[in-house]
């Protein structure tokens, strides 16, 4: 049975460590990840990894397996106070997940730790289903969202699949250098 996400809580993870992070074109990357068992103590332990390490980066509002050195499906995700959020679930990680549905595509500006001197322009789903496991207790969910939290999940759901933003852009004229901002 699957509960909408609205109504269950992050369950409580071990106390993660905080990842170096992967860089184009580290071969990880571009692996398509393995499922995980969501239960399992390797998995929960790469979830709180994942948080960990994001949650000391600036600016980081996802972050998948694969940026941490491991092909698996799993990645974190928080857009709690960025100024593009309209919907928001909090902290939270996921396993094997999968978009249900996906409609009111519109493009607009990513970026990634893994590509740090460049952002691109990439055509999204800006209202967004996904089901996915919770790790700890491998319940599955579904998540209905929208905007800012709809573009950061598909963005994630892609690095478990092997792919990067860079992958997703038209062509060149598509990918800027990152302003940096003083």
């Amino acid at each position: 049975m699957t509960s909408p996400i609205q109504e269950w809580q992050m369950p409580d993870l071990p106390p993660g460590r905080v990842r170096t992070v992967a860089r184009s074109p580290q071969a990880v990357l571009a692996q398509e990840g393995a499922e995980v068992d969501p239960a399992s103590p390797e998995t929960v332990q790469l979830a709180a990894d994942l948080l960990a390490t994001q949650a000391v980066s600036p600016g980081c509002v996802g972050l998948a397996a694969q940026q941490i050195g491991v092909a698996a499906r799993l990645f974190g995700v928080d857009v709690t106070g960025h100024r593009k959020t309209r919907t928001c679930h909090g902290v939270f990680a996921l396993a094997n997940a999968s978009v249900l549905s996906a409609s009111r595509r519109q493009r607009g500006r990513e970026g990634c730790m893994s590509v740090p001197d460049f952002t691109g322009d990439v055509t999204r789903a800006t209202r967004l289903v996904v089901r996915g496991q919770l790790p700890v207790t491998g319940e599955w969910v579904e998540l209905h969202t929208d905007g800012f939290e709809a573009i950061a999940l598909q963005h994630e759901i892609d690095h478990t699949a092997g792919l990067l933003f860079l992958d997703l852009v038209r062509g060149a004229a598509d990918i800027h250098p990152r302003r940096t901002y003083l």
